[in-house]
């Protein structure tokens, strides 16, 4: 009880001193937390919106995929309508109705602007039937009456700006067609950001599905007493085989999976990066308590002297850590609910619909919080508190503070260069493996490694950094820079820690920057060398390229020639009798000029010919392939065809590496018309000296069609560009959480030092030194600390990234590209950071009172 009385003395003497590290603790924290929130918050509302939506069993075309998957032939497979009454009349039915979904549309206002999402979320048509009530209600007007006639959910609707009476033209592959909106209709759950528009049955059938008498998937409601899985037997009785069946309940599970991917990774990426903000956030906890049992050796000598024990003042130090930990952890559980509102905000605004009214926190997510956050205080403070029992009493008695360990030094010079060699052989090996599945396990090796000696050896780097930013940086401003360096030399263990905390934020950032930047520069290389086409037009919502958005381009003036590209799903068989599940490339034969391949064997052009394929390289080499075989290929949904081998295409290249080609002709003779695949993508050329007309044309010709987008080679690059600069930002951004912990930690250190150097600051005023100098003279000390992390973490991270990079270079990243702007930008960047970390220490120590702090022990 002594113990805890006196640490929560000292504790609430020392608040103000202990807020910075309370404020890292919160925020690690509340990144956990919000992220678990956020989390529970968007499965729960898929859940309830998939358990609204699912009728008790539901019956599926065998080859069906999800509701969101996107057919290469824009149509969904369908069920005849005569099967809704073989359903109806099996045993437990009380309703069955058939049901037309498709996702394979674009709908477009009266001005040819979309209307569906922007994020990866669908845009779904479909009749409307007495079925969709489960989840929907009519908020205004009626539901589609004919042909001309339309419904919208009110979110879409109020998005943009739409109101009974417009008009809305819906694009799927059998054609454009156009109604006005005869009513709209709420969802009676949180739209995650699905745009829907609904038609009477006949209209659907006959313009998604391009006949009538058709129906995507047939529902059916149990009669009370019935159980879902007997209804299932029951329907499967009637109906046969060749059709998937599920419960509500597997249903549900579908839809849940169909979306765990994309959460999950969310989850797991945010997670990740709050353990990075708790691991910087251990670097400021065991500064602010090694700080403060420097200042209190004197108080704990007396009480070693007066009788408490090692094991007690242990015991008291982390005490006080406990109740940091406390503390810090209860305000980040709350302030993690309040982060995970914003980011519910912050998906809303960029369309998934997240509503607080499904807010979920359960049990597990503040216990998880508080066991972090005081798991991880306790953990940082653990070596102070053993170096405060370590302390003598007449030593503490004699002097203010505890004399460094030169063996500890020793020790730890040792151990952080054996570490930092370690971590340079692993990354070296990383370079240096032939396989990517074994240089991962290096790189990350490497990396772990090569961080723990910096951070072990950074005290000890910290002398020749320091001396060295001191030369560049501290000594134009004459005795106060060398003043500043002496500060930031005196205690290197302390300048080690605080620089390390950014160090770890600083080199994630240059290793991802190296990355970004090679990715970019090898794919535009790649371009350069590869693609000989001028434009590319591609959907930006993974729609194929419906007949007539392709008319429309072979329709512009100005153009050679128009390509097109469509993968088919094919089972091949080698001559072994080896059966792979593959896909080819049934493409026009100008695809060979807008994509140039080397062949290792035969011409490409031949590859297009009748009855005629090509493969690649690798798959050559491993199935005994050499051209003039013939391989059986048993197109998805068509028939078997015997495609003799043209040429073997070299995969060195990175564009279309693996891919096997044949002629759109020769794909056309062994799939039905139904079953053959749109166009994914269309490349064009134009006639020499026309570029600049054709490309304003082909815009022109597909602004009817705002789901294609054109781009040349130019505009290819910078959408590479932009895709992996906002990937970046988002990690920037999200690292930035770390970068403010280190900050906070530049801020309790100088903060601390300030409180530890009261005695030594009043006798400088005292002997001439001006506030304006003094502050200056902490503001620059702080600056020399954080280029001090800024230089290790910089060139850290220039290493992983490079590592990194040889190592992607097995799957194509050849160039490796410095982004030395971004670098650069970063280094002088920390300056103003280290600037920014000493205002309030550097005002607090201006304002002091010269006698007080000559006064102060």
């Amino acid at each position: 009880m002594t113990v805890l009385k006196t640490s929560l003395r000292s504790f609430l003497a020392h608040k103000g001193r202990m807020a910075l590290s309370a404020v890292a603790v919160l925020l690690s924290v509340a990144f956990v937390c919000g992220t678990l929130v956020f989390s529970d918050t968007t499965t729960a509302t898929f859940d309830k919106l998939f358990a609204s939506t699912a009728s008790d069993v539901t019956v599926s075309p065998s080859r069906a995929g999800q509701d969101d998957e996107i057919p290469q032939n824009g149509r969904p497979e369908t069920l005849p309508a005569s099967l809704v009454a073989k359903v109806q009349g099996a045993k437990g039915v009380k309703a069955a109705q058939g049901q037309v979904v498709s996702t394979s549309v674009t709908v477009v206002d009266s001005r040819d602007e979309n209307v569906g999402p922007t994020t990866g979320a669908p845009t779904i048509a479909a009749n409307w039937s007495s079925d969709e009530l489960r989840s929907m209600e009519i908020a205004s007007g009626h539901e589609p009456r004919g042909p001309t006639e339309v419904m919208v959910d009110g979110g879409t609707a109020e998005k943009h700006h739409l109101k009974i009476g417009d008009e809305l033209r819906t694009i799927a592959v059998t054609g454009d067609f156009t109604a006005r909106i005869s009513g709209i209709v709420d969802f009676k759950v949180t739209n995650p950001g699905a745009t829907l528009v609904y038609f009477d049955t006949a209209t659907a059938q006959r313009e998604l599905l391009g006949k009538e008498g058709l129906f995507t998937r047939i529902t059916a409601d149990a009669a009370p007493g019935v159980d879902d899985e007997a209804l299932k037997a029951d329907i499967a009785a009637a109906v046969g085989s060749g059709y998937t069946l599920r419960t509500a309940a597997e249903s549900a599970d579908a839809g849940r999976e169909d979306v765990a991917g994309f959460l999950d990774v969310m989850k797991y990426a945010m997670l990740g990066f709050a353990g990075i903000a708790f691991l910087v956030g251990i670097f400021l906890i065991v500064n602010t308590f090694s700080m403060l049992v420097a200042q209190r050796t004197r108080e704990i000598g007396l009480l070693r002297a007066i009788g408490s024990s090692r094991r007690q003042i242990n015991r008291s130090v982390l005490v006080e850590a406990l109740l940091l930990g406390v503390v810090g952890s209860v305000a980040g559980v709350a302030a993690g609910v309040g982060l995970a509102v914003g980011l519910m905000q912050l998906m809303s605004s960029m369309g998934m619909e997240l509503s607080t009214e499904d807010l979920t926190v359960r049990w597990t997510t503040p216990v998880v919080g508080l066991v972090l956050g005081v798991v991880v205080t306790l953990l940082a403070a653990f070596v102070p508190a053993r170096r405060a029992s370590k302390v003598s009493p007449m030593a503490a008695l004699r002097d203010a503070g505890t004399p460094a360990d030169g063996k500890a030094g020793a020790v730890r010079a040792v151990l952080g260069l054996v570490l930092t060699a370690a971590g340079a052989a692993a990354l070296w090996a990383a370079t240096q493996a032939e396989k990517a599945g074994a240089g991962s396990l290096w790189l990350g090796l490497g990396v772990v490694l090569s961080l723990l000696g910096f951070v072990v050896i950074g005290p000890l780097l910290s002398g020749g950094v320091v001396r060295g930013l001191g030369l560049v940086v501290l000594r134009v401003f004459g005795p106060v820079g060398r003043m500043a360096e002496r500060n930031a030399l005196r205690n290197p263990r302390r300048t080690g820690a605080t620089g390390a905390a950014l160090m770890i934020g600083l080199a994630l950032v240059a290793c991802l920057s190296v990355v970004g930047s090679s990715m970019v520069a090898s794919a535009t290389e790649e371009l350069d060398r590869s693609v000989g086409a001028d434009f590319i037009v591609q959907s930006t919502n993974r729609q194929p390229v419906v007949p007539q958005a392709q008319a429309a381009v072979e329709r512009a003036p100005g153009l050679d020639h128009v390509t097109e590209y469509k993968w088919v799903e094919a089972v091949v068989t080698d001559p072994r009798g080896k059966a792979a599940e593959l896909g080819l490339v049934a493409a026009d034969p100008t695809y060979a000029q807008d994509v140039r391949r080397d062949t290792t064997a035969g011409e490409l052009s031949a590859a297009y010919g009748p009855g005629a394929m090509s493969v690649g390289s690798l798959y050559a080499a491993e199935h005994g392939v050499k051209v003039g075989d013939t391989l059986t290929v048993a197109f998805k949904g068509g028939e078997k065809a015997r495609l003799r081998v043209a040429a073997v295409t070299s995969d060195d290249n990175n564009i279309d590496k693996g891919v096997m080609y044949t002629n759109i002709t020769t794909a056309a003779r062994f799939l039905p018309a139904e079953r053959m695949p749109k166009s994914m993508i269309v490349f064009a050329t134009a006639k020499d000296g026309q570029e600049a007309a054709a490309y304003e044309g082909l815009k022109k010709a597909l602004a009817p069609y705002p789901q294609y987008k054109v781009a040349d080679q130019a505009d290819y690059k910078k959408q590479l560009q932009d895709q992996v600069g906002q990937l970046l930002n988002i990690v920037y951004g999200l690292l930035a959480l770390a970068i403010i912990v280190a900050v906070l930690g530049v801020v309790n250190t100088l903060a601390l030092s300030v409180v530890e150097r009261t005695r030594e600051i009043g006798l400088m005023r005292a002997i001439g030194l001006s506030r304006r100098q003094l502050r200056r003279m902490i503001r620059l000390e702080s600056v020399v600390i954080a280029l001090f992390g800024a230089l290790l973490g910089l060139g850290l991270g220039l290493g992983w990234g490079t590592a990194a990079q040889r190592l992607l270079a097995l799957e194509g990243l050849g160039v490796l590209e410095i982004p030395w702007p971004t670098i650069l930008t970063v280094f002088v960047g920390s300056a103003f950071v280290g600037l920014f970390a000493a205002l309030v220490p550097a005002f607090r120590a201006g304002r002091m009172n010269v006698l007080n702090a000559i006064a102060t022990e």
